[in-house]
């Protein structure tokens, strides 16, 4: 498929994933014309970057994973363990933006009149 498919299958623009490539989280192959082909785990790569991104990861770490989670039935121990103290660093950074995410809506919910 070409970019504008794969923008329109993601609701991910055709720049971004140009940068996405740039950023080697993305490999699609090149027809003779220059225009890049993507395949359909290309889509499922694109919904990850998404989700990892608004976690908060940045792009370097996010091209260190995908590599290692191509397959969602892996489990990323066995193919990159390199990449688990990391990881569980930036798991506990995320629980700590959740419960501080928590703590912010239950004062909201008291300013407002809601129960907690």
């Amino acid at each position: 498929m070409r970019i504008g498919e794969l923008s329109r299958r993601t609701g991910v623009s055709p720049r971004a994933l140009r940068y996405y490539e740039e950023q080697g989280l993305l490999t699609p192959a090149r027809r003779p014309s220059g225009y890049r082909e993507y395949e359909e785990r290309d889509v499922t790569t694109v919904r990850r970057v998404q989700v990892l991104l608004s976690a908060g990861l940045g792009t370097s770490v996010i091209a260190e994973i995908v590599p290692c989670a191509d397959d969602p039935d892996v489990v990323l121990a066995g193919r990159c363990p390199e990449l688990l103290d990391g990881l569980a660093q930036e798991r506990a950074r995320i629980t700590a933006a959740i419960d501080d995410l928590a703590a912010a809506r239950d004062i909201l919910d008291s300013l407002v009149g809601r129960p907690l």
